[in-house]
């Protein structure tokens, strides 16, 4: 009589290993993550130390719209990361915990209205302990989520990557305005001299704007300088400004990525940030910790492949890794 073989226990299951085709199945959160409310007691019961958060609106765009559907897109493109980094050994899940908490229900057409909607969902993050990792959306997305930034922190800076100084005070008599997210920034209480703007290059920047920049003593690190200097420094410099009072917000517009890696926005930039640069300098802001982060300007609509979504997410993921201590060890 044959004895069959022992048999091996099974093996522990490996959460970060594939079992089947990458977008199989549902994609209806990022990296499909649990979907939890934007409550803070919801997000304290499940623990979560960073919450995804959409604001699928464009209508301030002065230029292509189509960035209403960078959360959608962005979420469907997830599939294609993992939470876990083999260079670092750094898993998000173990870190953070990261849940996704769904999107803001838009008033159509209503600035105001859909901002005040965000601005309480957001609130109800950063009163979990979680870090709001909000997706957007045109630049206006940045409102919301700065004035309750400024509504819960007493004294926090703001580093802002983008091709453009968005230091308008108003757009055609509109303060409610992709144009506007810094202005607007400053007066919910951002301390101007805490405020970093990193990238800043083109023919978009209004004199109006650089005006308002040097009589507010906003600091910006020119594209030419992060050439000449590198990132290491441009980061390094940001986190010296920003990161001076109670800590910082990091909006990152993916327009400030040179237009042949981020196509699918509303003013893609010829001769951005590359995105390795982009990547370094969202690494070297995001170490010591943020209060809240933002990526903005992803218009999936506008670009032939999914690459502006996918720079999109890794732009989230860096961020959230970094502010959770990846690189130290």
């Amino acid at each position: 009589m044959n004895e069959s073989s022992p048999t091996a226990p099974p093996a522990a299951a490996d959460p970060t290993m594939w079992t089947s085709l990458l977008h199989a199945g549902l994609s209806n959160t990022f990296l499909r993550l649990p979907h939890v409310a934007p409550r803070a007691e919801d997000l304290r019961e499940h623990g979560a130390k960073a919450a995804i958060y959409g604001i699928p609106f464009d209508a301030t765009s002065i230029s292509r719209s189509g960035a209403n559907y960078g959360p959608r897109g962005i979420r469907d493109v997830s599939c294609q990361f993992l939470t876990f980094n083999a260079t670092l050994g750094f898993d998000l899940l173990e870190a953070l915990n990261p849940v996704d908490t769904g999107d803001t229900e838009v008033v159509l057409a209503n600035a105001e209205k859909t901002f005040a909607r965000a601005q309480e969902d957001i609130g109800q993050i950063i009163d979990s302990g979680a870090l709001p990792v909000v997706f957007g959306g045109d630049h206006s997305i940045t409102i919301p989520a700065a004035r309750i930034t400024a509504e819960k922190h007493a004294d926090p800076g703001l580093v802002l990557v983008d091709t453009h100084l968005d230091t308008a005070p108003d757009v055609g008599g509109e303060l409610l305005n992709h144009c506007c997210p810094i202005t607007r920034a400053v007066d919910a209480g951002f301390d101007p001299a805490k405020v970093v703007l990193v990238g800043i290059s083109g023919w978009m920047n209004p004199k109006t704007e650089l005006a308002y920049c040097r009589e507010h003593g906003i600091t910006i690190i020119w594209l030419e300088e992060i050439w000449d200097k590198g990132t290491k420094w441009a980061a390094e410099k940001a986190r010296e400004v920003a990161g001076a009072g109670d800590g910082i917000y990091l909006s990152f517009d993916i327009d400030s990525v040179d237009g042949a890696h981020a196509p699918g926005t509303c003013c893609p930039t010829p001769g951005g940030l590359t995105s390795r640069e982009a990547i370094e300098l969202v690494r070297g802001i995001s170490a010591g910790g943020l209060l809240g982060v933002d990526v903005a300007e992803v218009a999936p609509s506008l670009d032939s492949t999914s690459m502006t979504a996918l720079m999109g997410g890794r732009i989230a993921l860096e961020a959230m890794a970094f502010h959770a201590g990846a690189g130290l060890d």
